[in-house]
Formats: C-alpha cells, structure tokens, sequence
C-alpha cells in the first residue's frame, strides 16, 4: 500500500493566533470562531483531495498490476488450445503412402490450323520431329492391385503415363478410361500389395471439419498440408464440358499445381476427395482450393471399371437456384430446395408427374438445396436407377418416385463409343448409293440434324457428309465411334456438303 503524507501550510493550524497577531483591530468572539470553523473546513477539503489523488494514483498501479498479470494467462490459455487441437499425424502418416506422383509426356502438334494450306503447299512442319512436353500431378492408389485416380485433365493429352510411388518405384501406367464431365481418370499399373485408402464418406463431412491435403505441389514428392472445410456444393465453372458435375468440397488446405489428383482425407486418414483445382489470380494458391466429392469418385470410378464409360443419368428437367429474387416472382416464401423451370419430353421427371414450378428439396434421404448438391446426388445413380424425390408443390410436400434415363431418353447401358458420337451433337445416317454416285464418293455419315455439341462448335453445318477421319474411311457409326475412341488428341475431319462441296475441318479432343 502506498503512503502519502500531506503537507498543509502553517496558516491552516494556527488560524485564530495567525488573525490575532496580523490585525491591530479587534475581533469578537462569534468571527474569530467563524473563521475557526472556516479554516478546519478548507483543511478537511484539502485533505480529501490529497486522498482522492493518492487513491487514483493507487488504482492505475492496480490496473497495471492487472494488466500485467493477465499476459501470461492469455498465453497459458492459447498453449491450452494447441494441446487439444487434433492430432493429425497418424492420419498424414497412413495416407502419404498411398498418393503417388503422375508424371505425363505428350506430344505437341505440329499439324497446320489450316488444311488447305496444307493440301495445296505443304506443312512446313511435316518433316520436323514432333516436340515432347512432360507435365506432373498426383494421384491416389485405392486398391493394393494398383488401380489409381487421378484427375482427367493430368493425363488428357498424355501419351505415356508414369506412376512413382512413394517408396520410389517407378511404373508405367494403363488409362482405364476418363470422364470429362467430372474431371477424373482411373489407372493402372502392374503391382500387388499396394498400400491404398480406404472411401470415407463425403455427405457426412461437415463444414470445419479438419482435413489434409496429401500430394506433390510442384513436384515436391509427399507433401501434406493442412485445413479445414470452408464450404460443400461449390461450383466454381472450371469445366469446360456439356453436362459437367461441379460440387466441390471447399477448402483451405494450401493446394498448388502438381497437387491436382491428390488425396483430400479426414482426420482417420479416410479419402473423402479428390484435389482438383484453386481459386487463384496468380495460378498458385491463395486460400482456396477445391476437390471433387469421394462418393463421386466411387461411382465414377465403379463405371469405368465396368463399361469404359460413365454411365450419366438425368432427371430431365431445367433446374435453377432459389434465391430472393425468383421467390419474389414466383410467390414463394421458402427459399429451401431447386426450382424446376422446365420438363424435357420424355424425360423421367414428366413421366413420373413432375410439374414446372415443382421445388425439389430431397433425393433419397439427402436433402438439396443448390444446383450443385442435385446434380451430385443425381450423378451417383445410373439409367434405369429408381430414386425417390422430395418435392414441395404449392403449400404442400410430397414424395415422388421416378426411373432415371440416360441422355437418349432410354434406360440402356452407353458404351464409351456411343458416347463420344454423342458428344459430336448430332444424328447421324449412312450416305445412300444414289447420293454416293452423284457426288463420287465411296460412303460416309451424312448429319441429318444437328445439336449442341462439338461440330456445331467448329463450324459443320447440318447437311455435311464425313467421308474421312484423318486418313480413315468412315462408313457408318461405329467407324465413327472406332475412330474417335483411339484418337488421342485432335483430329482432322473431311468431307463434302450435297452441292459438292468439299470441307475440311479440325477438332481437339
């Protein structure tokens, strides 16, 4: 405790001697004992405010003292945290065995943009040897007889694929087969005994739920990171495909280039994605990265392995998102769910007695409430799959049951072929013998209605008759189909139009 003395000047004791002895005038009794009282009064004031200030002084020198002792309870209380954050070393040690890098050699083009050029003068390239660029990302071995999933856009382009492990051996792979629309490719290689990771399950995790992202950023082999789940049914339109599936998990595990392919697991070290792109100005990370659901992965992957090809299935209709703006159009007070817009004829939403205005607020047990979240549940189901949907029609909720179809409108099973004729977005009949004679040709595929897809992109009109695929004969789809199958990158189609004629075109794949 602090003590503090006062000092008062002498007047202030000796007041009535002090009147007494400084005036030559006398004074009565009753004034000299005013002025008494006077004094003691201004010497009480002057007391009390000594004290006020000595307390003051005292109570910022508490304050401080406080203060001060608080510092290292701050500390003491963030070491505490950190001691109960989660241990996630047991989950980077049983899941870094299991990523692999993938490493890429393909060979640039060196066909002209420009056919007739070529037919008339020559390439100037013809005779120069083709250039070989290499690339890198990642991928995750999910069995121990070597099956591995990567990303398609790792190995697109690519015409050797290689596999190095983490223990350090090198392997070369076999392309399974690839999906565009979700941006994944299944591998293989010739090996047993593999570690791999085990499927978690994407619909249970949460939003801030601890993650590791497990890859080679860079090409630096085995790198882990770590974040959390920022956000689920993101869709950021990175893939430039038609009927492209994008419902990312978010994260904010530092992901760069060579990660791409790479294991998003939980803290049991459980797959729970598939790393695959960031958000970046730069082209390197910047908080934000993005991988593909795992339950989407088990069902891209399980398609694949049996039919070479995704087997997609849809609903039929034109969805939008809920949002203030549509409500407010539409009457409608509950933003939860999708809008149905529109219904495709033929489609199995119509068939099972779905309306426009209808809102879907659930597949199976799942509900949905974006674009992105109903089309990855839609996308786990193949043509001919029953599912169960929520619907809200009006003020009331019902359940409907439907049978999926596939692109076609039919329940068959698409072979991988079938599906890149498909692709090309148009339909398609063989020339007749009349039609061969009169423009001298031996056969081809003449388009007998075009559709958005990618010959309409490059410029075919409705009408044209494709005779030949680089130096292939076409005679009817199946060729067509052959051809595009064993094509690894563009392409150059001929042919000529029913006034005769001829037009040459380039596709890339």
């Amino acid at each position: 405790m602090l003590l503090t003395v006062i000092f008062l000047p002498p007047k202030c004791f000796f007041a009535p001697a002090y009147f007494l002895l400084e005036t030559d005038v006398y004074y009565p009794k009753s004034i000299i004992m005013k002025r008494v009282l006077f004094s003691f009064l201004i010497a009480v004031f002057g007391g009390a405010a000594a004290l006020g200030i000595n307390n003051f002084i005292q109570g910022n020198q508490s304050a401080e003292r406080l203060i001060n002792e608080r510092v290292p309870a701050q500390f003491a209380s963030e070491v505490s945290r950190a001691e109960n954050a989660p241990d996630l070393t047991q989950a980077a040690e049983s899941s870094v065995h299991g990523v692999v890098h993938v490493k890429t050699v393909s060979s640039n083009s060196n066909v002209s943009n420009d056919p007739f050029y070529d037919f008339f003068f020559g390439s100037p390239y013809r005779n120069m040897p083709q250039q070989k660029s290499t690339a890198s990302g990642s991928g995750v071995i999910i069995s121990e007889d070597g099956y591995i999933v990567t990303n398609n856009h790792v190995v697109a382009n690519a015409e050797k694929v290689s596999i190095v492990l983490n223990d350090k051996r090198e392997f070369t792979a076999e392309v399974i087969g690839k999906d565009p629309t979700t941006d994944l490719a299944l591998l293989k290689i010739k090996a047993n005994g593999l570690p791999y990771l085990y499927y978690g399950n994407s619909d249970q995790v949460k939003v801030g739920e601890w993650v590791l992202a497990v890859g080679n950023p860079f090409s630096l082999t085995s790198t882990v990171t770590a974040g959390i789940i920022s956000a689920k049914g993101r869709n950021i339109n990175i893939l430039n495909e038609k009927f492209a599936i994008e419902s990312f998990l978010q994260t904010d595990a530092a992901v760069n280039p060579g990660n791409s392919g790479g294991a998003l697991v939980n803290t049991k070290g459980e797959l729970v994605g598939i790393n695959a792109a960031i958000a970046s100005n730069t082209g390197s990370y910047s908080g934000y990265s993005f991988a593909i659901p795992v339950n989407m992965v088990r069902k891209v992957v399980a398609d694949l392995l049996e039919f070479g090809e995704v087997q997609r299935a849809f609903l039929g209709v034109s969805i939008k998102d809920l949002n203030a703006e549509l409500a407010a159009q539409k009457g409608i007070t509950d933003l939860k769910g999708v809008y149905v817009a529109g219904l495709n004829e033929g489609g199995a939403a119509i068939e099972a007695g779905l309306k426009e205005g209808d809102i879907i607020i659930s597949v199976g047990e799942v509900a949905v409430n974006n674009t992105p979240e109903l089309q990855e549940q839609i996308a786990r189901f193949r043509p001919g799959d029953k599912v169960k949907l929520g619907i809200r029609r009006g003020s009331e909720t019902k359940e409907v049951q439907l049978e999926l179809k596939n692109r076609n409108g039919d329940t068959r099973v698409i072979k991988q072929s079938e599906a890149l004729v498909n692709d090309l977005g148009a339909d398609f009949e063989p020339v007749n013998d009349k039609e061969k004679a009169r423009l001298g040709i031996q056969g081809g595929l003449k388009i007998v209605k075009l559709k958005e897809g990618r010959l309409r992109t490059i410029g075919i009109k409705q009408g044209f008759i494709i005779t030949h695929i680089g130096e292939k004969q076409v005679q009817d789809v199946e060729d067509l189909g052959a051809l595009l199958k064993t094509t690894r990158r563009g392409l150059l189609i001929e042919g000529v139009y029913p006034n005769g004629a001829r037009a040459y075109y380039g596709m890339g794949l």
